[in-house]
């Protein structure tokens, strides 16, 4: 099963999903247009945007999801309908990025973008 992220990652972006990911397969998207389209301020730090994971290099290990204080990280096959336009979206965003761009916004233990 492919793990994604909904919509309750967005004005959190809490982090606690990348510090148990044994993959380093999180990035952050900070778009204020994606907090702006789905009723959601920034952080309290002022980020935008949210965490997502690729789908290939995700190794399906389940560690993120019990650490999502936002119950953000389901399996696919989990996400309801008022999150799959924004899991597309994002998800397909990740996808079309370059390596170089990803590693730009690539959220790991020791570095979040």
């Amino acid at each position: 099963m492919t793990s994604r992220v909904r919509k309750s990652c967005l004005g959190t972006l809490d982090r606690s999903c990348v510090e148990v990911c044994p993959v380093d397969c999180f990035y952050h998207l900070a778009d204020p247009a994606l907090n702006e389209k789905y009723g959601a301020g920034p952080t309290p730090q002022g980020e935008y945007g949210m965490i997502v994971i690729h789908d290939d290099e995700c190794i399906h290990c389940g560690a993120c999801e019990p650490e999502c204080p936002t119950t953000a990280i389901c399996e696919d096959t989990a996400v309801a309908a008022e999150d799959e336009e924004l899991v597309t979206i994002t998800t397909d965003r990740i996808k079309a990025l370059s390596d170089a761009d990803l590693d730009k916004i690539r959220c790991t233990q020791k570095k979040t973008s």
